[in-house]
């Protein structure tokens, strides 16, 4: 069983056979992916290639934070992996990411006016962050954030309530600028 029937079969469960089959068939490295999440916020990654995303991730934590975090997804069921605190860049497998029932994955590079960087820029700014340790804020360091930076340099985030659409964040812009090397 090859990468696509094997992304199929997990994430038909959540999204829909259609649906995967379509991120799956078009996706291109660099492509921001949605997790449109039922509750109303998503979370987002690059597309790494091969089957990859890279993306904000729960760190390696203690058994008692790991045991706090299964109980609010018990009690919360449709948020997939709560991001709490401490956080980690992560490549990770498309099929392996936590997809909650009833979310939608999408390529959604227009959502953001952006222009992406050249391939080698995002190449970059993946290995310069990639297992890089970050405190999670959900208003000014978050995953969108961080997608939009690598996808182009800009990190920006249009789901925050009350905020302009597409205006940069220079501060997680900045934060994430020290860990990629310039050339």
């Amino acid at each position: 069983m090859d990468f696509k029937e094997q992304a199929g079969i997990l994430l038909t469960v959540s999204c829909g056979h259609a649906q995967v089959e379509q991120v799956l068939s078009s996706v291109q490295f660099g492509d921001l992916i949605e997790f449109s999440y039922p509750i109303g916020y998503s979370h987002w990654g690059v597309y790494a290639g091969d089957g990859y995303i890279v993306h904000f991730a729960v760190v390696d934590e203690s058994q008692l934070m790991n045991t706090f975090r299964g109980f609010l997804q018990t009690v919360f069921p449709v948020c997939g992996d709560l991001l709490l605190g401490e956080t980690k860049i992560r490549r990770q497998l498309l099929l392996e990411v936590n997809v909650p029932k009833g979310a939608k994955v999408s390529i959604s590079n227009s959502q953001h006016d952006i222009q992406p960087s050249p391939v080698d820029e995002i190449r970059r700014r993946i290995d310069g962050l990639l297992d890089k340790e970050f405190t999670y804020k959900l208003f000014t360091f978050n995953c969108e954030h961080f997608a939009t930076f690598v996808r182009s340099g800009k990190a920006i985030c249009n789901q925050i309530p009350r905020k302009p659409k597409n205006k940069e964040c220079l501060e997680a812009t900045e934060l994430f600028q020290v860990f990629v090397p310039s050339y």
